[in-house]
């Protein structure tokens, strides 16, 4: 069986404060204090907002700040109850709303609505330390995923979150069993569908979550382009697209890695914002599963850029990102309903629910 329910994610930076401290530490109190499903959150390694901004981890003086990405998932009640008290507490960055289906624990079988027949994005949310017929239990699911024709993985290391309710915060003296981790795949929506009876026995508590997306580009071949989307639903709403680009570190285009150039050109072209995570595990484009053995950063890791705009714009940024991947890269399309982005100066958009079938 599958529920409705909501993602809320807010990108800001690392150093972005609130009268008690940290952001970062004010939205994981926030969603501990209010029991909160799942959540997580990730540090970028390279990323820009409205402002034009650019943080990188590469320069020593650009990674002061790094983009920071905080992901939120629940109920809509629940998750329309945070928006007031999140409100408060940031006043710059950027807060998207998505419509997600929350896999619960047990189901095996899944009816798929029409609209994920195209293809999907399965997220699945583990514990750091769990392990799979002792092996870390994010190697285990890429293994399976690779080999049931899923397109792309990435896992993704958080560094705090909550878990059923319950705070788990990364911290140097401890084996941090339960700190989020985040596996990012996609694939055909059959594909999927018919990985999850596999995924129930390898693992008990994981959260699962699944989500529309168009995959745009497969390594490197141009397949789709992005859903072509109106600028507001019939009551007005503004509607908000998403590109993702799932890459590899070693990737490269014109001599540079990918995602930096994809971030720089975005950045150079006017777009509104984009934020490059680093992942521990994964594969996509050659097929060959790859990553870090020990937890470290490695030049052999993947790389997950998000790109959010206008459709009018994401048009335009898909241009960019269309050319730089003309030889690695997965590339996906989403439609965001709900987007508010904040400066100090200005704040445009807001986080009433659009709708529009397409």
């Amino acid at each position: 069986m599958s529920s409705e329910h909501l993602t809320l994610t807010t990108y800001f930076g690392e150093r972005e404060r609130t009268p008690g401290g940290l952001l970062a530490d004010g939205l994981l109190d926030l969603y501990a204090r209010s029991e909160i499903r799942t959540s997580v959150l990730l540090r970028g390694a390279e990323g820009f907002g409205a402002l034009r901004h650019l943080r990188s981890d590469r320069l020593l003086s650009l990674s002061e700040d790094l983009p920071v990405v905080a992901i939120a998932i629940d109920t809509e009640a629940r998750i329309q109850a945070l928006l007031g008290p999140v409100l408060e507490l940031q006043r710059r960055g950027l807060i998207t709303l998505e419509r997600t289906r929350v896999l619960e624990p047990g189901a095996t079988t899944v009816q798929l609505p029409p609209e994920l027949d195209e293809a999907m994005k399965l997220t699945i949310y583990l514990g750091r330390r769990e392990r799979v017929a002792g092996k870390p239990a994010h190697v285990a699911v890429c293994e399976l995923l690779h080999r049931s024709g899923i397109a792309g993985a990435s896992v993704l290391l958080g560094v705090d979150g909550t878990r059923s309710g319950q705070r788990a915060r990364a911290r140097f003296f401890s084996r941090n069993t339960d700190v989020p981790t985040v596996i990012l795949a996609v694939g055909s929506g059959q594909r999927i569908v018919q990985v999850l009876p596999e995924l129930d026995a390898l693992l008990d508590q994981s959260h699962r979550t699944l989500e529309r997306v168009r995959v745009c580009k497969c390594n490197g071949e141009l397949l789709a382009a992005p859903h072509e989307l109106p600028a507001t639903d019939e009551r007005d709403l503004a509607l908000w697209q998403k590109l993702t680009i799932y890459s590899s570190q070693s990737a490269r285009s014109n001599g540079h890695p990918l995602h930096l150039q994809i971030i720089r050109q975005l950045r150079e072209a006017g777009a509104a914002g984009a934020t490059s995570v680093r992942g521990i595990w994964g594969f996509h484009d050659d097929r060959v599963i790859h990553g870090d053995r020990f937890l470290q950063l490695g030049r052999h890791v993947p790389v997950v850029t998000t790109v959010i705009d206008a459709p009018e714009r994401i048009e335009r940024s898909f241009g960019i990102v269309d050319e730089l991947t003309a030889e690695h890269g997965l590339v996906t399309s989403e439609m965001v309903p709900a987007l508010r982005a904040m400066s100090a100066t200005a704040a445009r958009g807001g986080l009433q629910l659009a709708d529009h079938a397409f």
